[in-house]
């Protein structure tokens, strides 16, 4: 996905909005949970997905790691 890039205003009871390429995009819905993470003087906001949408994502992942101890 290209980065997309908005400046938002904080209201006077700091409130954000959303632009709507960027709900429509990520496919936001209304009431949906969104995790907030700030970095040093930045904020990062993270869709919370349901867990049924992380179903098969490390399909085919290599699973041949060496282990601590030597176990494999």
């Amino acid at each position: 996905m290209e980065p997309k890039i908005d400046t938002l205003t904080v209201s006077s009871s700091f409130r954000v909005v959303i632009p709507k390429r960027i709900i429509e995009a990520l496919s936001i819905q209304p009431g949906q949970s969104i995790r907030l993470f700030a970095h040093g003087d930045r904020i990062e906001l993270l869709p919370v997905r349901p867990m049924q949408e992380l179903r098969g994502f490390l399909r085919g992942i290599d699973t041949d790691v060496p282990r601590e101890g030597g176990h494999t």
